[in-house]
This record gives C-alpha cells, sequence and structure tokens, in this order.
C-alpha cells in the first residue's frame, strides 16, 4: 500500500496563516486556530501543505489501507473554510440547526465566514466531536 500523502509536516501553522492573502479569511483561520486551541488543548501541527490539524489518531481501512490523521482541524480553501471533525454531523442535528449558513458533508462542514454563524455553537460542536473521537488517541 502507498503511504497517504497528507502527513504530518514541520512547517509553522503561523506561517502558514499568515500567507494567506485574504484578510478576513486569515483572521477567520487565526479565529478558528484559537477556538481550537482551547477545545483540545493540543498544539497544532501543520498535515500536508494546507491542514491545520489538533492531536492525532490511527486509522485502518478493510481495505488493508491506513495511516495517521488530525483528530480535528481546518483548512482555508478557496471556496470555504473547511473543518475537519471527525465524528460526522448526525448526533449533532440540533446543533447544526442552531449553527447558521453553512454546508456539510459526511466530516467536513464548510464555512463561507465565521460572520455567518454561531461562534459558541461552532465550539460546542468541535467540543463534543473531539471528545468523541479523543478517547485512545494523542495530542
Amino acid at each position: 500500500m502507498a503511504a497517504p500523502k497528507t502527513q504530518l509536516t514541520d512547517e509553522k501553522v503561523a506561517d502558514f496563516l499568515n500567507r494567506i492573502p485574504d484578510e478576513q479569511i486569515r483572521e477567520d483561520c487565526f479565529a478558528v486556530l484559537e477556538l481550537m486551541k482551547q477545545v483540545t488543548k493540543c498544539e497544532p501541527r501543520m498535515w500536508g501543505t494546507s491542514i491545520v490539524g489538533f492531536g492525532s489518531y490511527h486509522y485502518k481501512y478493510a481495505s488493508g489501507a491506513e495511516g495517521d490523521w488530525p483528530i480535528t482541524g481546518f483548512s482555508p480553501r478557496k471556496q470555504n473554510l473547511t473543518l475537519y471533525i471527525g465524528s460526522g454531523f448526525p448526533k449533532y442535528a440540533e446543533l447544526m440547526e442552531k449553527l447558521g449558513k453553512h454546508t456539510s458533508s459526511k466530516s467536513c462542514l464548510y464555512i463561507k465566514r465565521l460572520s455567518d454563524i454561531d461562534m459558541s455553537t461552532l465550539k460546542k460542536i468541535v467540543q463534543e466531536s473531539f471528545r468523541h473521537k479523543k478517547k485512545g488517541h494523542q495530542c
């Protein structure tokens, strides 16, 4: 099996975020960085070239593919700020209704700008997901 493309790097998170050209996106990313640091109590690390991750866990699929991935994290993508919520969203239906303007997939939350959402609700989603996913894993 080939190794996963997205792996931990030694790049400094602040250096990555400070290179974001759009001031509003950069500010939103620093706000999410602080929220996730507060919730997780983990130091942020760069995964690949564009993911800021907190903690890590090892996965192994039935296919035999395996690797490591952050317990939670985010990435400033071209269309949205993407937050990785590893435990998925079905168990957070009530919170998702209160969150504000967003879209989601299986375990990704897509937000255009933080001003579109309720930050206390986002914090609760990150807290619950991290608590669920962290069991047996590390910072």
